[in-house]
């Protein structure tokens, strides 16, 4: 096979999406041999190869078609589409949104500094390694504020006097809290996407896209489920089904010699906690099972 024949995935060499993008893979029946240098993962079972890039590269590398997809930060993709993308700008899209790597773009403040909306932030300087996606913001809400940009170390800027403001990736808020910094606003919500060309390739490696977005989508349909398995009394299915969290459908299975009793399935998208089980054991049933899913196909 030739090998632009095979699809080429870029994702984060290292960092908060690497390895959950791995996992996720993974999940997906895809397994790599990883290369020397460990920048390139042959795959071994599909057609399917990753490049391991910094992630800021990764909507220029799918643009170039040095690579097919990308796992990449919603707020990456964003960015480049706001910043034009060089020279000659291929639109990009996101396939799939994948779960993982949630966080959101805000602005924030010195926690004595007031705030009462965007209008607050006028004629400000507002530090961030976001430019365009800041820029998108402002012009959004009318705001003339001027837009410095960082590399890194974002949150130090009102420290050392380069900005009054910042925009930032925020997680859990405590790197902003360490920095006596406080979230005032929300620019963009981020996860990990795949990112695809808006034109997607018509060959062998359109085909394994459309592999890849079947067994994503068979991991993400089932995302944190469970599925119920308990023996119960014909006459208590009702019952029961009206205890299960989310109101599934259960799948109710005879059982030969027993026609009293019945195996009953569900598979639960809520979590089931111990309170819930004993509510569920109390109504009849027996034998309780909560097993984890990992993918499906419709």
């Amino acid at each position: 096979m030739n090998p632009r024949e095979r699809l080429r995935i870029a994702m984060q060499k290292s960092g908060r999406l690497s390895e959950p993008a791995f996992e996720l893979l993974e999940r997906c029946g895809l397994s790599f041999r990883q290369s020397r240098d460990k920048l390139f993962c042959y795959g071994e079972g599909e057609p399917i190869d990753l490049l391991l890039v910094r992630d800021d590269d990764i909507p220029a590398l799918i643009a170039q078609g040095v690579c097919d997809l990308g796992i990449v930060g919603r707020n990456v993709l964003e960015e480049y589409a706001c910043t034009g993308g060089g020279e000659a700008c291929v639109p990009l899209q996101a396939l799939r949104g994948l779960g993982f790597g949630a966080c959101r773009l805000a602005i924030a403040v010195p926690q004595e500094r007031a705030y009462a909306g965007p209008q607050s932030l006028r004629g400000l300087r507002i530090a961030t390694s976001s430019p365009g996606l800041l820029r998108r913001w402002l012009e959004r809400h009318g705001i003339a504020a001027q837009v410095v940009t960082l590399a890194g170390s974002v949150e130090i800027a009102p420290r050392l006097g380069t900005a009054e403001a910042i925009c930032d990736l925020v997680q859990t808020g405590s790197t902003l809290a360490a920095h006596q910094l406080r979230e005032v606003d929300t620019v963009l919500e981020s996860e990990a996407v795949l990112a695809a060309p808006c034109a997607l390739p018509v060959d062998e490696r359109g085909d394994a896209i459309e592999l890849l977005l079947r067994r994503l989508d068979g991991v993400n349909r089932v995302r944190g489920s469970r599925l119920l398995q308990l023996l119960v009394e014909r006459s208590a299915v009702d019952a029961i089904a009206r205890l299960l969290p989310g109101a599934p459908k259960p799948t109710v299975l005879e059982l030969a010699g027993q026609p009293g009793e019945v195996m009953l399935q569900a598979l639960c998208s809520d979590e089931l906690d111990w309170r819930q089980l004993e509510r569920i054991k109390q109504a009849g049933a027996r034998e309780l099972f909560v097993l984890p899913v990992e993918r499906a196909l419709a």
